[in-house]
């Protein structure tokens, strides 16, 4: 059985903590939190037998076996490491790391530990999502792909009406691409793998709001990525409804996705081919449309990461090496590092093009 403890007291902890009771050899042990009546609160709520006023007790803790990191962005690196030092597995809300460089010392520290270092971006443990990268063979040669998620936000609205959020703030490091953008971009890299080359946009947060974000930082953008003979962009946003359906376009044929991060409806558009014409011969105006049949999703969106996590930990419990774990049925906790290293260098690289710059990125 894996002991699950919890930094974060908030409502995707509650979620999370939902999905561990409905996962088979996994349990909630307890939660942390800065103010020790609220850790011990949340923890009764939940059904949890310890409660932690600080990350050092939880990560010293006997009884805990691993920890769900859903702090700030900005204090998963330091959280994650203080965790896997004293043995813990971890589970870091995405986005995992400010950066790529703090990505890479907690992968590193969980490898020299020997524990498993997980990043939860859910749509990447989602049936559907490998529904749809099973069926892209079927499109030919792919040659554009167009990813989006905008989802306006009322931190937004805070912001405008000048009260601090979260959301929008740079010493902790968020903004729309680090907030929702990350929807979009590890998509991309798990079904593309890392282009060849990124150029990135971002409309930016006016200058007269600087004192409460700290800084230049965005609220949407887009990424162009290169690939050979490929072409992808990624759109992103926390001030508008982004409405439009994402793209993958192949010579041979279109498959059109109504939400990257939870298909439900996905489209596919086949060119029908004209036997007068040869082999190589294709009708521009004709296409057979069919509807991709997905997997059911569970009334808890969290649960099959949570699924993936435990099976990870199991396995190395029972003496696989971290990176060589089964994360689910698509792939290793290694295989999805690698995504999570080229995602977080392609996000980099955006900011820099954007001028938003967290404190990580001046260590």
């Amino acid at each position: 059985m894996i002991r699950i403890a919890t930094i974060g007291t908030n409502t995707i902890t509650s979620v999370f903590i939902d999905a561990i009771s409905q996962t088979p050899g996994a349990t909630f042990i307890g939660a942390c939190s800065r103010d020790a009546e609220r850790a011990a609160k949340f923890t009764a709520e939940h059904g949890g037998a310890y409660s932690f006023a600080s990350v050092e007790e939880m990560a010293s803790h006997p009884e805990v076996d691993a920890v769900y990191v859903a702090s700030p962005n900005a204090l998963h690196h330091d959280h994650a490491l203080t965790c896997i030092a004293g043995g813990k597995h971890v589970f870091v809300e995405k986005s995992f790391c400010a950066n790529q460089r703090e990505a890479r010392e907690v992968f590193g520290a969980a490898d020299a530990a020997g524990v498993v270092a997980f990043d939860g971006m859910r749509p990447l443990h989602d049936p559907a999502f490998y529904a749809i990268r099973d069926t892209l063979p079927q499109l030919g040669t792919i040659r554009r792909a167009t990813i989006r998620f905008g989802k306006y936000s009322t931190r937004y609205e805070d912001i405008l009406a000048g009260r601090h959020s979260n959301v929008f703030d740079c010493n902790l490091a968020t903004g729309s691409l680090m907030d929702i953008g990350i929807y979009s971009v590890e998509p991309l890299i798990a079904l593309f793998g890392a282009p060849t080359s990124v150029k990135a946009a971002g409309a930016l947060l006016d200058e007269s709001l600087y004192d409460l974000t700290n800084g230049p930082i965005d609220c949407a953008g887009i990424i162009l990525a290169t690939y050979p003979n490929m072409v992808a962009s990624t759109h992103h946003a926390k001030n508008v409804n982004d409405l439009a359906e994402s793209q993958i376009e192949g010579e041979l044929g279109t498959l059109t996705i109504d939400a990257i991060a939870n298909p439900e409806h996905v489209r596919l558009d086949m060119r029908v081919q004209n036997p007068s014409l040869g082999s190589l011969g294709y009708s521009v105006a004709q296409t057979v449309t069919s509807e991709l049949e997905l997997p059911a999703q569970p009334a808890n969106l969290m649960l099959h990461e949570v699924e993936d996590f435990t099976a990870a930990c199991e396995a190395v419990a029972a003496g696989t090496k971290p990176a060589e774990a089964p994360a689910g049925p698509f792939g290793t906790v290694g295989s999805f590092r690698a995504v999570t290293l080229a995602s977080l260098a392609v996000m980099d690289e955006a900011r820099r093009q954007m001028g938003v710059t967290f404190p990580a990125d001046k260590q």
